[in-house]
């Protein structure tokens, strides 16, 4: 039986890796999976031999206080994947912790396919070299990218995004609020504050006291809040307590926020979140895509610790960071970064985007643009290029 090894690092990586191993058994059904998964890949049959949270780091500072433990699980790793002789690897996403697998396994004869283009095009330029030397061939995501692969001469195939294809053009908002059970005058923001722990540690704090801020002004907002781990609903618990808590004893203060705040956290529900919402509030990540796709209007943040962002920002030289402004080569949507994103600024901008009738109209046209250029059919080519590996 064809055994391909597949290396996933967070939950955008597990979705993509899900899509593809679902592509590849619809036209092999003798195919086995090992590598490193998370939930979906596991559903779909996927073997894992690391948990996929030891890869969830993100950040220059981050990994440098995981970095001799994530060495050590490298190196792990790859003498359990030459052990099991897989016919063929594929990396998905996690560029920094996949080339050097993807380079080792190719020296021992081993086809290396690398899903997600790092994004060489926004930083880093100097990667090309080493994706070369790692890679057999690039699955690329977005249209702007086989050019720059070609020209290195690195095979690459243009796959579009799966979420493309997953999403209809025309998204069921009455439908989603349906299911999440939310009434059809409420004034809907979802909140996404990240998937991993330290993103929500970031960002729960500030997301918490913005929505205090609008809901002052808006007293039918509602306000949802979909996380996938206990460790992260329980992060933003304790953020939405502290503010909450440490308000009560400003209660006289005409000036304070409203302590009246209607804000759901879910479990998982990301994508009904997002499509029930009337504005979406997201860290910069996949997440900005899909909100993208489900043409909602939306305001990108992030924040990191200050010495990560110094040496990101030195190395960045496009003037945006949001998949939607990067596809569409424009600031789309706005985005809130690091010393800028503080509550009254985020809840200012919320406030202004909703008020702007024909913004919200263009940029619904916007978004479905960018959602036919990336209608592919994608796990299925991806698929495709695999098997020929094969």
């Amino acid at each position: 039986m064809p055994k391909i090894a597949i290396v996933a690092g967070e939950a955008s990586g597990d979705l993509l890796g899900c899509h593809l191993m679902r592509a590849l058994k619809a036209q092999r059904n003798d195919l086995t999976f090992i590598g490193i998964a998370g939930p979906k890949m596991i559903g779909e049959g996927a073997k894992s031999l690391l948990p996929i949270e030891k890869l969830s780091v993100r950040g220059y500072v981050e990994v440098i206080k995981h970095l001799y433990g994530l060495l050590k699980l490298r190196r792990s790793l790859l003498k359990q994947l030459l052990a099991e002789k897989p016919d063929i690897f594929i990396g998905v996403d996690a560029p920094d912790f996949n080339f050097w697998l993807e380079r080792k396994l190719k020296k021992r004869g081993i086809p290396t396919i690398h899903y997600v283009s790092p994004s060489i095009w926004a930083w880093r330029g100097g990667r090309m070299g080493k994706i070369k030397r790692a890679v057999s061939h690039v699955l690329a995501l977005f249209p702007f990218e086989p050019a720059l692969y070609e020209a290195a001469g690195v095979p690459v195939t243009y796959v579009g995004h799966p979420l493309a294809d997953e999403i209809p053009l025309r998204p069921n908002k009455t439908e989603a609020r349906d299911i999440l059970k939310i009434e059809k005058h409420k004034l809907v923001i979802a909140m996404l504050p990240g998937s991993r722990q330290s993103e929500v540690k970031q960002h729960a704090d500030f997301l918490v006291k913005a929505a205090q801020i609008i809901s002052k002004n808006n007293a039918d907002a509602q306000f949802l809040v979909p996380l996938i781990t206990r460790e992260t609903r329980q992060l933003f618990e304790t953020a939405l307590y502290n503010n909450i808590s440490h308000n009560q004893a400003n209660l006289n203060n005409d000036d304070g926020p409203d302590e009246r705040l209607d804000l759901n956290i879910l479990f998982g529900h990301a994508h009904d979140a997002m499509e029930a919402a009337d504005m979406v509030i997201v860290a910069s990540g996949t997440a900005t895509l899909e909100a993208a796709l489900l043409k909602r209007p939306m305001v990108i943040t992030y924040r990191m610790p200050t010495l990560s962002w110094w040496i990101l920002k030195r190395m960045n030289y496009l003037p945006y960071v949001g998949l939607p402004n990067i596809l569409a080569g424009k600031f789309l949507v706005p985005e809130l970064l690091q010393d800028k994103a503080t509550p009254q600024n985020l809840a200012d901008t919320v406030t202004r985007l909703l008020d702007d009738a024909e913004y919200l109209k263009e940029i619904k046209q916007e978004f479905t643009d960018i959602h036919q250029t990336l209608k592919q059919n994608s796990a299925k080519k991806a698929a495709s290029v695999v098997l020929s590996y094969l």
